[in-house]
């Protein structure tokens, strides 16, 4: 299993950048093709992708004068891989918080219990 650093999490929280993983996700594509439907500039996307790139969620490959991004799969499976820990941990904590309260009979019987209890003294 791939281990996330915290910049893949960090990188990954700003909306832009996830719009851009989205949108790689589809297709690979260069900034310019990136950058035309966005409300940012050529160079605030490139900024975005260096970002993405460092923290190992995206790739390129230079083709001439441009460069081609993709969504970088081993980068992705690894900051999957830390929310679905997460989220298992979220739900194991949240089974053993309820859990008590399920095993637990209501209060009404619990009450009944305590008063045949005493009246058998």
């Amino acid at each position: 299993m791939t281990n996330v650093s915290g910049a893949a999490v960090e990188a990954f929280a700003d909306p832009l950048r996830r719009r851009l993983v989205e949108r790689l996700a589809a297709r690979p594509q260069t900034v310019t093709d990136l950058a035309a439907d966005l409300p940012v500039s050529r160079s605030a996307v490139s900024q975005h992708l260096a970002v993405l790139a460092a923290a190992g969620l995206v790739d390129y490959e230079v083709r001439g004068r441009q460069h081609l991004y993709r969504v970088e799969p081993d980068g992705l499976a690894g900051l999957r891989a830390y929310l679905d820990r997460l989220w298992d941990s979220a739900l194991a904590s949240y089974a053993g918080a309820t859990r008590p309260e399920l095993d637990e009979p209501p209060a009404s019987e619990r009450a009944s219990d305590l008063s045949e209890g005493e009246g058998r003294r």
